[in-house]
């Protein structure tokens, strides 16, 4: 694995997204094509990030470390750092242009886009990892509890881990 362009495949996805889980797209079509990551490593990554506490962007540093060990995650790291720092010196030029029509459809444009690519990219990993009826229960029932925004994030996964572990007999 060449570091250097692991940094970079970080590094662009941060650069291009928006935070949270908009480099999702970007790192899935990466790192899938060049072999360097499963589904399941970007599944694992994102329920980490979840269950982790602080921004909703560190999975990628999960993901860092379950594909490239602790160098991937330090590369991961500074690869999503460096952008913010980078966001600074833009926002100066921004805040003189905002109110431009053109930077304003720019900026939808650019979030519809990100939107759609993030719904894709989730229904490639839900077809890796969901195999039966029993995931897409668990799954539909996960997504209703999660939209109800009443219960927990933690409770949900550890609800969806019981109620498969039961259902595939693993106890």
């Amino acid at each position: 694995m060449d570091p250097i362009l692991y940094f970079w495949l970080f590094f662009k996805a941060s650069l291009f997204s928006i935070g949270g889980l908009g480099n999702l797209p970007f790192l899935n079509q990466d790192l899938i094509d060049l072999d360097w990551a499963t589904p399941s490593d970007f599944v694992t990554a994102i329920a980490v990030g979840n269950l982790s506490p602080g921004p909703n962007g560190l999975w990628s540093v999960s993901l860092g470390y379950l594909t490239f060990g602790w160098a991937g995650a330090l590369l991961a790291l500074l690869a999503l750092s460096l952008p913010p720092l980078l966001i600074l010196v833009v926002s100066a030029f921004y805040n003189r242009i905002e109110h431009q029509p053109v930077a304003q459809d720019f900026t939808r444009g650019l979030t519809l886009g990100v939107v759609g690519l993030t719904l894709a990219v989730s229904v490639r990993l839900a077809n890796a990892s969901i195999t039966d009826l029993t995931g897409v229960l668990i799954m539909l029932v996960a997504m209703v509890l999660a939209l109800s925004k009443k219960v927990p994030i933690i409770l949900i996964f550890v609800l969806a881990a019981a109620t498969g572990a039961v259902l595939d007999g693993f106890f």
